[in-house]
């Protein structure tokens, strides 16, 4: 089992959802969070005083999928994210050694 991680922009979160359910995944989580990457945050103006934001609004989906599936779904989450500017966001795969589905105690695979 791997584990597909993106940090996406809020703005392209429903158009990810929707490539996301297309290809089949039956869940997700999604999670709203504060970060940035190499373009540093930015300067904005406000009431005559300018400041610096550092820590942008972004978005973290997780999704778990069999080994086979987990690169499709990332490349996935990529079509639907890119808008071509920076700032897009990341994905990673991780591997996953086991999943336990707390209702039932079942474990494996069998989960997802």
């Amino acid at each position: 089992m791997k584990l597909v991680t993106a940090v996406i922009q809020p703005h392209r979160l429903d158009e990810v959802k929707k490539a996301i359910l297309a290809l089949g995944i039956r869940g997700m989580t999604v999670s709203q969070v504060n970060g940035h990457g190499r373009q540093r945050g930015h300067t904005e103006v406000y009431r005559g005083a300018e400041y610096t934001v550092d820590l942008l609004p972004k978005v973290r989906i997780e999704i778990l999928t069999p080994d086979g599936e987990a690169q499709a779904t990332a490349q996935t989450i990529a079509d639907a994210a890119r808008s071509g500017r920076i700032g897009d966001g990341k994905i990673w795969i991780s591997p996953i050694e086991e999943v336990i589905r707390v209702r039932t105690g079942e474990t494996g695979e069998g989960v997802l």
